[in-house]
């Protein structure tokens, strides 16, 4: 398939840059992939959606403080987003510099703490500090918003760019279908009945790559590690599956492909995938060309997909990670 297929167009006005009132307060589009129906709803309706049939599956990967602002020892600005924390001192990430440093570049980051550049790993770079990574992003870093989101992070996005169940930190992007749900939406789920389960999967800055080979099936994704505890398949097994999100998704079906409850997966979903475990995606509108809105045309269907989302835009649904949600049952 070419890249091409992928593309719409997106009035920008759309793209959402704040979050809803309240995590609860956003719409619902219901899309039937079996039989392309469409229902306008509000993300409040969810529980009466699901049952003691369904299971849901969360995400609870923590988002990081991963953007770095600082300078090289020589004096040229730099920002440094972490990608990946590789122990207590070391971790692996993207230098945005006016000249890629090289190793033994020395570092000083805005509030005083400090790092070296120990060598480069393709598009990352390894890098030392001085004092353990946590403590330099929780009193340095930055929550890293999207590319497409203009403003600067503030204490809002610090709260609401973070699932209210967010536990295990590690991601350097939220996995956004979770950030409709408040704890009174999940009492009420729970309260139905639905089983719900947790799987960790730590998104990474590779997230908002584009999708660069106009043969999709040349496209390589970049490694996420996952992990899925015992009791989440326990409690998935004869239950119509309710991914929350693209991340739990390929997590589940990453484990029926390689029977592995932990690791990283690269797993690239594209139309043509077969899906084992999940029945039911509940995630965002997704980016033109990226790999996210391949995936949910494979769940869904390519054709149910474009109109799902020339409906979205006729309807002035709010796009992308602060944006509304859908609801995808899987097409046959």
């Amino acid at each position: 398939m070419k890249l091409s297929e992928f593309d719409y167009d997106l009035p920008p006005q759309l793209i959402a840059q704040q979050p809803a009132g309240a995590r609860s307060a956003s719409r619902l589009l219901h899309l039937d992939g079996a039989t392309g129906a469409l229902r306008d709803l509000a993300f409040a309706d969810l529980p009466q959606l699901v049952d003691a049939r369904d299971a849901l599956v969360l995400n609870d990967t923590r988002v990081i403080k991963a953007r770095l602002s600082g300078s090289k020892a020589s004096g040229g600005r730099i920002e440094l987003f972490i990608e990946r924390i590789l122990g207590e001192h070391e971790a692996l990430g993207l230098i945005r510099a006016s000249h890629s440093p090289r190793p033994g570049t020395r570092l000083r980051i805005d509030e005083g703490a400090e790092a070296e550049v120990l060598g480069r790993e393709e598009d990352l770079f390894r890098v030392r500090f001085a004092e353990p990574v946590a403590a330099v992003l929780e009193r340095c870093g930055s929550v890293p918003l999207p590319p497409y989101i203009a403003h600067r992070a503030g204490p809002l996005d610090a709260e609401r760019y973070q699932t209210v169940y967010a536990e295990r930190p590690g991601a350097v992007a939220a996995p956004t279908a979770g950030l409709h749900f408040d704890r009174q939406i999940l009492q009420k789920i729970q309260d139905n009945g639905t089983t719900i389960g947790k799987v960790t999967l730590h998104v990474g800055a590779g997230t908002f790559q584009p999708v660069r080979a106009e043969s999709i099936e040349e496209h390589r994704m970049h490694r996420e590690r996952y992990f899925i505890p015992e009791d989440t398949l326990k409690g998935i097994s004869g239950k119509r599956v309710l991914a929350v999100g693209t991340t739990s998704l390929r997590a589940l079906e990453t484990r029926a492909i390689t029977g592995e409850l932990e690791g990283e997966t690269e797993l690239f979903i594209h139309p043509g995938f077969r899906f084992q475990v999940v029945d039911r995606l509940l995630t965002n509108f997704h980016l033109p060309r990226s790999s996210l809105l391949m995936l949910v045309a494979a769940f869904a269907g390519l054709e149910n997909i474009r109109k799902a989302y020339a409906h979205a835009i006729e309807r002035q649904y709010r796009f992308f990670s602060y944006g509304d949600a859908m609801l995808i049952e899987r097409a046959a």
